[in-house]
């Protein structure tokens, strides 16, 4: 599975743009600023329906336009070619095709092309927030897994949902407890099948990625990942309904599966947060091994590679975990690759042994 051919109207600075892409490694080079990650971000967008850097479809559109239009063929097998159109008006809903006819639901597009980005900014998940780190592991699940998707999305309309409810309750200063269950019952059901995805998902995808961190580090310590829930606990739904009183107080839901985390831990004898106690290259080296391992779990679910994207890295990467990568592109472990780099000459002289095809793309010149 590769993409073929690219068309932007209108997509960030690309007013009007078309490409044709090689089925090995496509190298994108151009002065800061110029929009190679923009580029990457239209591959992503096309591949997942939603920008990787944006929260918001519309601030994708050009500056002073009125809509975007994001175009590509997949080549999903030697005979089998799907052109993907993503589409937006200002002011109105995203329109997601596939050969000219729309999807029914968006969500059925999710894990068809399947992507994985490595980015600059991927330490953020060591050192911010826990939505950062359920915000990652809700999008490789996404991918993998359909059922998933659809519970989460249910999930996150049902909470919506009871916070306005509950935002309600507080300004009327009067509970609808009979109203109230109506809305948990459903959250309870699906956080809890939530809850058991994550963690059955963790056990599969804990060897693939020590296994790569072992190779990335050649072997200098052990890591780990601890899945945390509330949900876990036999009694979380009582607990969940005796603090009705404290959501209706706080106009929130402050219990349930949107609150989990996932600890970060290095140390083989006695393991200690990442965050706290990992060097800056073990960081790097932990969520290189997050992405190769997505990459790896979504390989053998989907039976096809990932497109790979490569933002900024060889600027960011030491010259030992460069190297690392670049023997596993010569290895073939890879599919289709799309790389961002200001400084061709880096580039080529990094990719001078890989024996794949290399195709270079020059932009903003």
């Amino acid at each position: 599975m590769h993409l073929e051919k690219l068309s932007l109207t209108n997509f960030k600075n690309y007013e009007d743009a078309r490409y044709a892409f090689g089925r090995q490694v496509n190298v994108i080079v151009g002065p800061n600023g110029s929009g190679k990650t923009n580029l990457l971000d239209a591959v992503y967008f096309l591949s997942l329906s939603k920008s990787a850097f944006q929260n918001q479809d519309a601030l994708t559109i050009q500056h002073e336009a009125d809509y975007f239009i994001i175009d590509g063929i997949f080549e999903e097998s030697e005979h089998h070619h799907t052109q993907i159109t993503i589409s937006l008006q200002r002011g109105q809903r995203k329109v997601l095709m596939a050969d000219k006819k729309p999807y029914e639901r968006v969500s059925e597009h999710i894990g068809r092309f399947p992507v994985v980005l490595m980015a600059p900014n991927d330490t953020d998940l060591v050192r911010d927030h826990s939505e950062d780190r359920r915000h990652f592991f809700d999008g490789v699940l996404s991918q993998l897994d359909s059922a998933y998707l659809r519970d989460y999305l249910a999930y996150q309309q049902v909470l919506k949902q009871r916070n306005s409810l509950l935002k309600l309750f507080a300004e009327r200063n009067q509970v609808d407890n009979d109203l109230l269950d109506t809305y948990d019952e459903p959250l309870l059901e699906i956080g809890q099948r939530i809850h058991d995805r994550r963690q059955q998902f963790i056990i599969e995808f804990l060897p693939d990625f020590q296994s790569h961190y072992a190779y990335l580090s050649d072997e200098r310590e052990a890591v780990n990942i601890v899945y945390e829930s509330e949900v876990s606990n036999p009694d979380f739904a009582a607990e969940f309904r005796h603090f009705r009183r404290r959501d209706t107080v706080l106009q929130r839901t402050t219990m349930g599966v949107h609150k989990d985390d996932y600890s970060f831990l290095i140390g083989r004898n006695d393991p200690v947060p990442l965050k706290k106690f990992g060097s800056q290259g073990q960081q790097k080296t932990f969520v290189i091994a997050l992405k190769l391992a997505q990459f790896d779990q979504l390989e053998a679910t989907k039976t096809v590679k990932p497109i790979l994207l490569l933002d900024d890295i060889f600027d960011k990467l030491d010259d030992h975990r460069i190297g690392k990568l670049i023997q596993r592109m010569d290895a073939g472990a890879f599919g289709q690759i799309f790389v961002t780099d200001a400084r061709p000459e880096r580039t080529r002289e990094l990719l001078r042994q890989v024996r794949a095809e290399v195709r270079f793309f020059e932009i903003g010149s």
